[in-house]
């Protein structure tokens, strides 16, 4: 099919480059442990404390973690060779898991005699998992362009969004089906065989050494990383939006509670909404061909983020509907759902993943292209401090507006806040607005 016809997703990087095929695969059956391991947490402490600020303290307890996590990552996966980064990071992640298995187990057992566990230990065990992820996911982008040639790398993103709406479809899913009819520790074990699958793609790379010998180590590696990142506006900018769209619009912390009150269906709801989310990602990627022609991100960007805080809005309006009454009886269970509340809901998900997969799309190119390699692992690191810590604070900030306000009130005020904020910040910088891909530039 002639470049300029094309419709779906380019597929060339996995042709192109053997190495890229193994690390995609791995990552993507990893990657669905890991989002049933998230979804399973949540649904763990609403049962035991139902509490949505608990839950929504799990993100919460593990920012500042994930946000030194971020930068000292990138630091080793610049100054060391990058597959071994990854194999330690992955290494930790399962362990993490392991003990989530085993904590479950412990749960189940003082629960057959009328109590339940403690739930810190859950904040532990997830602290250090976002921490493993955050540290593998950015050496594991840092190799992209050395696997791939640069022409390649906004077609890889995209590919990787194909992984992502997967994970994010079938882990969530699995995750409120397994909890629903076989129990908490059900759900850990597959991920802890899921998470095996990442070494796959890991264990078949090359070794990927530095290719500059100035790289600091320790923290002045990661200060070195930190003042180039000074010098990079549009990068700066590219993290600041998402940001703002991932700290006032993640409204997955209250799922739990608008599954048992609002909407109905319980553990198998929130699996569904939070799935929808990734089928909405799915869609962006397949439908990605015209990606290669487009050229103007920082535009694409700003409506990418728009949109995403209607739909985030929209799911407010949603939740205050059904707390008004409008979805009649509803309860925790799945023969107690609302089918209007749960396609309307769904829709809002769906929205909001594919908004987000285009901003993603293009905010990981301008990093992965923008940025010379030996900045490329701490870059990487900031990156991903920023996209699993800004869900982190959404968690914290839907679940504080949910007990002080309403379960409503998150969504729908952060959703305005994001069209407001993203207005804002497109007419007030206008050399990340006019960022042309042809000319790129930090």
């Amino acid at each position: 099919m002639p470049e300029t016809k094309r419709r779906f997703v380019d597929l060339t990087p996995l042709r192109t480059s053997p190495a890229f095929a193994r690390l995609w695969i791995g990552a993507g059956l990893s990657g669905i442990g890991a989002q049933m391991t998230i979804v399973a947490v949540g649904l763990q402490i609403f049962d035991i404390t139902h509490n949505t600020f608990l839950v929504g303290l799990v993100g919460g307890a593990a920012l500042i973690p994930m946000l030194f996590a971020g930068p000292w990552g990138g630091m080793l996966a610049d100054s060391m060779d990058r597959r071994t980064v990854i194999l330690g990071a992955i290494t930790v992640l399962w362990l993490s898991t392991l003990g989530l298995v085993i904590l479950s187990f412990i749960d189940a057992q003082e629960r057959s005699q009328g109590g339940h566990v403690v739930i810190w230990p859950f904040y532990v065990f997830t602290t250090i998992n976002a921490m493993a992820y955050v540290i593998s996911g950015a050496a594991r982008t840092a190799v992209y362009p050395r696997i791939l040639p640069v022409g390649m790398v906004s077609r890889a993103n995209a590919l990787s969004g194909i992984s992502m709406g997967i994970q994010y479809t079938v882990g969530p899913a699995m995750a409120g089906v397994l909890v629903a009819t076989s129990g908490f520790s059900t759900a850990f074990l597959v991920d802890l065989g899921l998470a095996l699958a990442g070494l796959f793609g890991v264990l078949t790379l090359p070794k990927i050494p530095p290719l500059h010998d100035a790289v600091a180590k320790g923290w002045d590696g990661i200060k070195q990383g930190l003042a180039f990142l000074r010098t990079a506006p549009n990068i700066r900018m590219s993290f600041i939006v998402d940001i703002v769209a991932m700290g006032l619009g993640r409204p997955y912390a209250v799922l739990p509670a608008v599954a048992a009150l609002v909407i109905g269906g319980g553990p198998t709801t929130v699996g569904v909404l939070t799935a929808a989310a990734a089928v909405g990602t799915f869609s962006t990627s397949l439908l990605s061909g015209p990606v290669a022609h487009i050229n103007r991100y920082g535009v694409a960007i700003g409506r990418a983020i728009t949109v995403y805080g209607a739909f985030v809005a929209a799911f407010g309006l949603v939740i205050l509907a059904g707390v008004l009454g409008a979805f009649g009886d509803v309860g925790n269970d799945w023969a107690h759902v609302s089918w209007m509340g749960l396609i309307l809901a769904a829709v809002c998900f769906f929205g909001m993943g594919a908004s987000d997969e285009v901003s993603a799309i293009f905010r990981s190119t301008i990093l992965l292209t923008a940025a010379p390699d030996d900045m490329r692992g701490r870059l990487q690191g900031v990156f991903y401090a920023v996209v699993a810590g800004g869900p982190r604070i959404g968690d914290f900030y839907t679940g504080l507006l949910a007990v002080s306000i309403a379960l409503w009130a998150p969504a729908l005020i952060g959703g305005i806040a994001i069209m407001v904020t993203t207005y804002y910040l497109m007419r007030t910088n206008h050399r990340f607005r006019n960022y042309d891909n042809r000319n790129p530039q930090l």
